[in-house]
């Protein structure tokens, strides 16, 4: 971390350059975030919460993942992540089996339903990033926009601590 510099007034706090892009990073994130997984619920009945568990299930392959690294990837406790896994799992979206390595260890893995509700579900979902996230930018932007939140993503992954 870097050394604070100090901020001589109220004024000038807030109209600081570096406050107001995180800020407006922040607002960004949640104002999508709530359009776009509200829109998602509405087409689908997905809530985004269990789209995105889908998401990191279906990334994991047919070994399954573990509930502790759908937490670190969702950035969830171990409790949170347990929580969202039983809600998927009463859904019938996803299944939770012991690892035959440690049985300590709960692998989950994508049902046919779970798989067929993320075809549908991502292909709505694409369409709407499309028609309105995607749609505001200048399209010779678009390219520079995914690059730089590749990498906004991938720092903070790597900074971020180990879920509890």
């Amino acid at each position: 971390m870097s050394s604070a510099t100090v901020i001589p007034s109220v004024r000038e706090a807030v109209s600081d350059p570096r406050i107001l892009l995180f800020g407006r990073l922040l607002g960004a994130a949640n104002g999508w975030e709530h359009l776009l997984g509200k829109a998602l619920q509405d087409e689908t009945g997905l809530e985004h919460t269990l789209f995105e568990l889908l998401v990191v299930v279906g990334r994991a392959g047919p070994d399954g993942i573990a509930v502790r690294d759908i937490a670190q990837a969702r950035v969830l406790t171990s409790g949170g992540a347990t929580r969202l896994v039983q809600r998927g799992v009463q859904r019938g979206f996803v299944t939770r089996k012991p690892s035959t390595e440690d049985a300590r260890v709960q692998l989950v893995n994508l049902t046919e339903e779970g798989e067929r509700m993320l075809l549908h579900s991502s292909a709505v979902h694409a369409a709407n990033i499309e028609r309105t996230l995607l749609a505001v930018l200048p399209e010779e932007h678009r390219a520079a926009f995914a690059v730089s939140v590749e990498v906004l993503s991938r720092e903070a992954a790597r900074a971020l601590p180990i879920m509890p």
